[in-house]
């Protein structure tokens, strides 16, 4: 589903990778393990078509989104990829609800049907008492699981997750940890997700290890 070919990305004078090559396949939850530093976060973005590689090529369904112009890749950024970070990123004076509707309305879908399904997708992930409620009522799970919702919401080809329960206590992070997989079971969502949590690493269906901007066979 997803390729990357021949991925090389320079800061300066620092090379964070280089010639990465990455297959992802549909329904598989992939972890990316590394030392800071290794180029997990990189990565990352250019997957998720946040930042470009100086040199290959990044394929989604055999399309090169490299080519798309900054419009049309926002676009299919939109439409396509989910991410989740360790820090939320929820707009503080939003409801849950509408932080969840966001990515539909830049898609331009009705009030109406955005809500529908931030709905259901709150309800899924057992937020259907706190749709009302701003981030500062709720608990950091809480606030983390309305970030997965609202990365569900145009059901993407793909969730990007950068160090999603960095900032969870023990139990939170678990609980996060479930719901990537029972996602991946009901839904057959596709995960790729750079941790330092060993449990979640360990769990996926395939674990990557960077070391110096490369793959480790």
């Amino acid at each position: 589903m997803i390729q990357l070919k021949g991925i090389h990305k320079r800061f300066g004078s620092v090379q964070v990778l280089n010639g990465i090559d990455l297959e992802v396949q549909a329904s598989e939850v992939v972890s990316i393990v590394g030392a800071s530093g290794a180029g997990k976060t990189t990565l990352l973005q250019i997957i998720g078509t946040l930042d470009t590689p100086d040199e290959g090529q990044v394929f989604y369904n055999d399309k090169d989104v490299s080519a798309l112009s900054a419009k049309n890749l926002a676009q299919f950024r939109n439409e396509n990829i989910g991410f989740i970070f360790q820090f939320h990123h929820l707009l503080p004076e939003f409801t849950a609800l509408e932080n969840v509707c966001i990515p539909a309305y830049i898609a331009k879908k009705t009030k109406a049907e955005s809500e529908s399904r931030a709905k259901e997708l709150l309800d899924f992930l057992g937020l259907s008492h706190r749709l009302d409620h701003k981030p500062n009522q709720m608990s950091g799970g809480e606030q983390q699981r309305v970030a997965v919702a609202r990365a569900l919401m145009n059901k993407p080809m793909v969730i990007l997750a950068d160090e999603p329960s960095g900032n969870l206590d023990t139990e939170n992070a678990n609980d996060l940890h479930q719901l990537f997989f029972d996602l991946r079971d009901e839904f057959k969502q596709t995960f790729v997700i750079v941790t330092h949590n060993q449990e979640l690493a360990n769990s996926a269906d395939r674990k990557i290890v960077m070391k110096d901007g490369q793959l480790m066979p």
